[in-house]
C-alpha cells in the first residue's frame, strides 16, 4: 500500500473525490511516480520507479489515461484556489497565457499540425515545427522561498491544427477563441477576485479584449501594442435631438509611432525589475488613455503605455491594458511576469518529461501534458509543505554559487521527503536497522533526486 508523508497525504486528498475508488488506487500511483521518476515520463517508466515492474495487469495504469471517467477540467478547478490560498490569499490574480508546441510524431496523432517554432525561430531564421499546440494558463506569483516570480499552470487545453477539422462539422477555433473561453472559465472559478490576464501580442485582438471586458465582472488583459493601431478619443455625448446611431469614438488621435517622435512628448523615468531578464533597468515611458477602435469590430477603452530605452538596448515597446484606471508602472510589471511562462515551459520540458510520453488516444493525449504541466504547480505546493523557516535546501557547487532555489531544487526536496519517508525510517516492529554511511546515503540521495 503506497504510503506518503502526512503533508502530502493532505494535499493529494483534495483529488481524490474527481475519481472513482478503484481508479483513485492507480491514480495516485501514477502521480507519485510521475514525481519520483527520472527522464521519460512513460507509464512503464512510473512502474518501474515504483517497484512494480513486474506488474501482471500493468494494462489497469494506461486505462486510467485513455479510458477511466474523470475530467482535467474540474482537476483545473480544484488546483487553482489551492494555489490561491497558499501563495495569493489576497489582492489582483494575475495570469499568463501562452500556447507552447509539444513535439511529437505519429500518424495516430489527429490534432498535431505544422506551426511556427518560437524556440528555434528569430526575426531572420524561421522554423517550423510538427506536434500539438498547448494553450497554458498560469498564475503569476512571487514564491517566497524562491524569492521570485513563478509561473505555475492549472489550466491546459489542446488547440488542434486546422487539419483536424477538415472532416468536422465544426469550424477551427483560433487562440483567440481559446483563450476567451479559459478566461470566462477562470472568472467563474473566480466570481470575486480581481484577474488580470497578461499575453503577448497575438492575443491583441479587438474581439477578445472586448469579449473579457464586457463580463459582469470583467477579467482585465494586458499586451502588447502595435505602434500604428488606430487610437481615438472617447465618443462625445449623443445629441439627444440628433438622429442616427450615436457615434462609437471621437477624434482621430496620433498614431504611437507619432508620439515616439514627438519631442513635446514628456518622458517619466522609472526602474522596472527583472526587465526581460536584466534585473532592474531604468526606463522612460510615457502614458494616456484612449479607445481601440478597427472598422467592423467593437470599441475598446483602453490605457496604452509607451516604453523607451535610453541608452538604446532594447526597441521601444508599446502595451495596454483594459483597465484604464491601473497605474503604468503596475502595467510594466505585470507584463515582466509573462516571461515566467516561458521558464515553466522549459522547466517541464527539462524535469517533468514534457514530450518524452507515449500515448496515442486522442483521450491519454488529452490529459497527459495537461497533468505534467499541472504536475510543476503540484510539486511546487509539496515543495512549500516541506519547506523550513521559509528556505529549500539548494545544491551548490563550487564552480556555481546559486543564490536561490530553483525548481530542480523544489523537486528534489519533495523527492527526498518521500524516499525518506519509504525506506530509510525505522519500523516500530523492527527498531534494529543497519546503518549506512553517511557519505554513502548523501551520494545515493543525490543521485536519485538529480538524476535526468
Amino acid at each position: 500500500m503506497l504510503t506518503l508523508p502526512d503533508e502530502y497525504n493532505t494535499l493529494f486528498e483534495h483529488l481524490r473525490p474527481f475519481f472513482s475508488k478503484r481508479v483513485w488506487a492507480l491514480a495516485l500511483l501514477l502521480l507519485v511516480g510521475a514525481i519520483l521518476a527520472p527522464g521519460k515520463r512513460t507509464v512503464t517508466a512510473v512502474l518501474r520507479i515504483l517497484g512494480l515492474s513486474q506488474e501482471p495487469h500493468f494494462q489497469n495504469f494506461h486505462r486510467v489515461l485513455n479510458r477511466a471517467v474523470w475530467s482535467n477540467l474540474a482537476l483545473s478547478a480544484c488546483l487553482l484556489p489551492l494555489l490561491l490560498n497558499t501563495f495569493l490569499p489576497h489582492g489582483p490574480v494575475v495570469l499568463g497565457i501562452d500556447e507552447t508546441i509539444e513535439r511529437r510524431r505519429g500518424a495516430q496523432i489527429r490534432a498535431k499540425g505544422i506551426y511556427r517554432d518560437p524556440v528555434r525561430s528569430s526575426k531572420s531564421h524561421f522554423v517550423k515545427a510538427s506536434g500539438l499546440r498547448w494553450i497554458s494558463m498560469m498564475l503569476l506569483v512571487h514564491i517566497p522561498w524562491a524569492q521570485r516570480i513563478w509561473g505555475l499552470p492549472f489550466l491546459t487545453v489542446l488547440a488542434p491544427s486546422e487539419r483536424y477539422y477538415e472532416n468536422s462539422p465544426r469550424t477551427p477555433k483560433k487562440i483567440t477563441d481559446w483563450a476567451r473561453q479559459m478566461g470566462k472559465q477562470v472568472r467563474r472559478w473566480l466570481p470575486k477576485r480581481r484577474i488580470v490576464l497578461v499575453a503577448d501580442s497575438s492575443y491583441a485582438a479587438l474581439e477578445l479584449l472586448d469579449s473579457l471586458l464586457t463580463l459582469p465582472n470583467p477579467v482585465y488583459m494586458v499586451t502588447q501594442l502595435r505602434l500604428d493601431a488606430g487610437l481615438y478619443a472617447p465618443a462625445p455625448p449623443r445629441d439627444p435631438h440628433k438622429v442616427g446611431c450615436p457615434p462609437k469614438k471621437g477624434p482621430r488621435l496620433p498614431k504611437l509611432s507619432a508620439v515616439l517622435g514627438d519631442p513635446k512628448t514628456v518622458w517619466q523615468p522609472v526602474t522596472v525589475s527583472h526587465w526581460y531578464g536584466q534585473g532592474p533597468t531604468q526606463v522612460e515611458l510615457t502614458s494616456d488613455t484612449a479607445v481601440w477602435y478597427h472598422s467592423g469590430k467593437p470599441v475598446v477603452p483602453i490605457r496604452w503605455v509607451l516604453v523607451r530605452d535610453p541608452q538604446g538596448q532594447f526597441e521601444t515597446k508599446a502595451f495596454l491594458c483594459t483597465d484604464q484606471a491601473a497605474e503604468p508602472l503596475q502595467i510594466l510589471k505585470w507584463f515582466v511576469r509573462r516571461w515566467q511562462v516561458e521558464v515553466t515551459f522549459q522547466e517541464v520540458r527539462t524535469h517533468l518529461g514534457v514530450e518524452t510520453q507515449r500515448q496515442w488516444s486522442d483521450q491519454a493525449i488529452a490529459r497527459t501534458t495537461p497533468i505534467l504541466l499541472g504536475l510543476f504547480s503540484w510539486i511546487t505546493l509539496l515543495a512549500h509543505q516541506s519547506q523550513t523557516d521559509g528556505t529549500l535546501p539548494i545544491r551548490q557547487a563550487a564552480w556555481y554559487q546559486k543564490p536561490c532555489p530553483t525548481f530542480s531544487d523544489a523537486l528534489a526536496l519533495v523527492r527526498s521527503r518521500i524516499w525518506l519517508h519509504w525506506g530509510f525510517c525505522m519500523s516500530p516492529a523492527e527498531p534494529d536497522s543497519q546503518k549506512s554511511p553517511t557519505h554513502l546515503l548523501l551520494r545515493l540521495f543525490e543521485a536519485v533526486c538529480y538524476s535526468t
